[in-house]
């Protein structure tokens, strides 16, 4: 298990590899660490500028060759966002480095938790959060395939159909109260009586009957959230969503 003292040195060591790479335009310390939020399990977040002309995959190509034979990196996952590159690596102490490449044209503040370490950056453009109409249409979607799975006896299917249902009620509730809504971010924020509500879709065990209870506590959770988004989507769905539970 990595140390919060590893961790630093391994940041401190990205960033002075950074403002020495002729490549990068900038360079900027995002996540946790941007917000004064790190606690004993954060990551590494950084984000980099990629001067004009410069060969993007090469850029990622060395920087992972760095983390390789320099840092003890054991794989990596590549998370693409717009022109942005997020390469993922997981060290053999468990720390996890994120380190974001984009065209130094778009290289900005996509969220608050972004402060500039060096070099410039272009205008902040936050990104929007999830729409509410799209995260109802997926909740009610996987509400119905919920359904199906239990009646044809799929019943771990059943189980992630009927958790995607809860998660996207919590996403929902984030949206409404304005707090960050992708990947859980915002979740433990939510008021006591909204986790409440949505707390029944918790499932207790892989059984029909016990799916079918959750799934219903989820459409209910589901319902009440979306008369608080939008009153006339609430009066069309409430008939076929309850039909579901």
């Amino acid at each position: 298990m990595f140390t919060p003292d590893e961790r630093v040195r391994l940041r401190d060591a990205l960033v002075t590899a950074a403002r020495a790479d002729p490549r990068i335009s900038g360079g900027a310390l995002t996540g946790s660490g941007a917000a004064a939020t790190e606690d004993r399990w954060s990551d590494i977040d950084l984000a980099f500028g990629v001067k004009p002309g410069m060969d993007m995959q090469a850029v990622l190509a060395d920087w992972s060759k760095r983390m390789y034979e320099h840092h003890d990196a054991v794989d990596h996952l590549d998370v693409p966002f717009a022109r942005w590159i997020y390469r993922v690596f997981l060290i053999r102490n468990s720390l996890q480095v994120d380190l974001a490449f984009v065209p130094d044209d778009d290289f900005r503040a996509r969220a608050p938790t972004f402060r500039l370490l060096f070099g410039s950056a272009r205008e902040a453009q936050h990104a929007a959060p999830p729409d509410a109409r799209q995260l109802i249409g997926y909740a009610w979607l996987y509400a119905l395939h919920a359904r199906s799975s239990i009646a044809r006896g799929k019943l771990w299917q059943a189980e992630y159909m009927v958790s995607a249902v809860r998660d996207h009620v919590l996403a929902l509730a984030c949206v409404r109260l304005g707090l960050p809504a992708r990947e859980g971010r915002g979740m433990d924020r939510l008021p006591r009586d909204v986790t409440e509500r949505i707390a029944g879709a918790l499932v207790q065990r892989i059984d029909a009957q016990e799916l079918r209870r959750a799934a219903h506590a989820g459409i209910e959770a589901l319902i009440d959230e979306i008369r608080q988004v939008d009153v006339s989507v609430a009066a069309r769905l409430d008939d076929p969503l309850r039909e579901l539970g």
